[in-house]
C-alpha cells in the first residue's frame, strides 16, 4: 500500500521512510517512530492501518544512521543487534529525522506523533521538543520513565503494559504522579503488546489501545 521516499533531515542525513497516504477525508497527519527493529512489515502495517483511518503516515528510518535499511527479527539476536544499533543514536540526532518526517507529510494538516518500544521513548522527546506536533502517543516506551522530568508541550496518551518486565508498573505510577495531565493507561499485557509479529501480542489490549489512540488524535 505504501512506498518508500527519502528524507534529508536538518544535519544533511539522508534516511528512507515508509509513506502510506490517507484513504477517504483527510484527518491529518502521523508519524509512526520505529521499535529497535526498524521499520519492518509490521511497522509498515501499522502504518497502513492508520492510512486506513484517514491519516498520512510516514515512518522514518531512523536506524539509517547506523545501518541502513536494516529489518530485524523478533529474536535474541535481532534484539540485541536492535539494542547496539540504537544505543549509537542519541535522541536529540532521532528528533532531526522524526523533524524531517514531519516536513515532508507538513501538507496535509494537524500532525501528531506515535511511537512504539524505543519509539515511544523517542515520542515523549518529541512531545517535549519545538518540533510542534498536534498530539503525541506512546507505547511501552522503555524509556519514558527514565526522563521523568521531560515536559510535554502537547496532548500525551501512554500505554503501558503490566506484565511488561523492563517497565515496572511502580514506575508508571510515579509517572502518572508526574504528569497528571498526560493519559496513562494499563494493560493486562507484556511489552510489545500490540505487535501482531511477537509472542506477546495481546488482541485484546492491542484492540483497546488502538480505539483509544485513535479517539484521542480525533479529539480538539
Amino acid at each position: 500500500m505504501g512506498e518508500l521516499v527519502n528524507l534529508t533531515a536538518e544535519d544533511g542525513h539522508q534516511l528512507s521512510a515508509y509513506l502510506a497516504k490517507a484513504e477517504g477525508d483527510v484527518k491529518g497527519g502521523l508519524v509512526i517512530i520505529q521499535e529497535i527493529f526498524g521499520v519492518n512489515p509490521h511497522i509498515q502495517s501499522v502504518c497502513d492501518g492508520y492510512a486506513k483511518e484517514g491519516y498520512t503516515v510516514i515512518a522514518p528510518a531512523i536506524f539509517d544512521r547506523v545501518s541502513p535499511g536494516v529489518e530485524l527479527d523478533y529474536d535474541q539476536e535481532g534484539v540485541q543487534e536492535g539494542l547496539s544499533i540504537m544505543n549509537q543514536i542519541a535522541p536529540d540526532v532521532a528528533l532531526k529525522d522524526i523533524a524531517a518526517a514531519k516536513k515532508h507529510i507538513e501538507d496535509v494538516g494537524k500532525i501528531s506523533v506515535m511511537g512504539y518500544c524505543w519509539g515511544g521513548a523517542l515520542t515523549f522527546f518529541a512531545a517535549a521538543s519545538d518540533i510542534d506536533f498536534f498530539k503525541a502517543v506512546g507505547y511501552y516506551g522503555g524509556g519514558i520513565p527514565r526522563y521523568i522530568d521531560l515536559k510535554p508541550q502537547i496532548p500525551v496518551l501512554l500505554h503501558f503494559g503490566k506484565k511488561d518486565a523492563a517497565i515496572p508498573v511502580e514506575q508508571v505510577e510515579e509517572l502518572k504522579e508526574a504528569h497528571p495531565e498526560a493519559e496513562i493507561h494499563l494493560y493486562d499485557a507484556g511489552h510489545g503488546f500490540n505487535c501482531d509479529a511477537r509472542e506477546s501480542y495481546d488482541k485484546p489490549a492491542a484492540d483497546l489501545a488502538r480505539e483509544r489512540s485513535l479517539a484521542f488524535l480525533k479529539g480538539a
